[in-house]
């Protein structure tokens, strides 16, 4: 299975790499015939410092942020994200703070009161590792206007569908990069019907073979 990978450079930055795998997979609400693993990205400093860069450009000259909301564990991006955006721009000599949500035993995203100074009335980017179906963004959308935060941006490695997200999203990868991309609910996957059996279960965390098919 691992054989079957290739590699997408990023246009404006060759070092900045997204890892392809092809096959049949699930994740929790849809199916899949590609899977956008982000892990290194998000785990490899340097990288994540290059990504950074790359995140800030849509923001470094229009845009006053006063938090970034990491999602995904994207918390190593968060921090140069955030640096990126004070060495110039309208942000630079300001103060930014790299938060991250925790979920609550109803499953819902909250805050801890010693944190609602950095979101209440602030103006905060949204950073996820990937939108697929928009549910998860969706949900953190939710809890940032609960708390009364001013979204002035979300951000993201890798979208699905670009043009059918409810939320505008400055992302580094999109669908579009693959020519036949194809997002199936459970029920509803030609794969599935064609009798294809499961690769992996992935996710934002990466992916795990299924037994007999790695």
């Amino acid at each position: 299975m691992e054989n079957n990978t290739f590699s997408i450079s990023l246009e404006k930055n060759s070092r900045i790499t997204l890892t392809v795998l092809t096959g049949h997979f699930a994740a929790a609400n849809h199916h899949v015939n590609y899977h956008f693993d982000v892990s290194t990205m998000k785990a490899n400093a340097t990288i994540a410092r290059d990504i950074a860069r790359e995140m800030a450009i849509p923001y470094l000259s229009s845009t006053n942020v006063d938090t970034i909301v990491c999602m995904d564990k994207t918390e190593t991006i968060g921090a140069f994200f955030a640096n990126e955006l004070l060495n110039g721009g309208v942000n630079a000599g300001g103060e930014i703070h790299v938060v991250t949500p925790l979920s609550n035993v109803n499953n819902n995203l909250v805050f801890k009161d010693s944190m609602l100074e950095w979101i209440t009335g602030k103006n905060v980017i949204l950073l996820v590792a990937m939108m697929i179906s928009g549910q998860a963004v969706n949900r953190a959308m939710e809890c940032l206007d609960y708390y009364k935060a001013n979204v002035a941006g979300i951000s993201a490695l890798f979208m699905a569908s670009p043009d059918t997200q409810k939320h505008k999203v400055n992302a580094l990868y999109t669908s579009n990069d693959i020519d036949d991309y194809k997002m199936f609910s459970p029920g509803q996957c030609e794969m599935c019907r064609s009798g294809l059996p499961l690769d992996a279960i992935v996710s934002t965390e990466g992916y795990t073979f299924l037994r007999g098919n790695n």
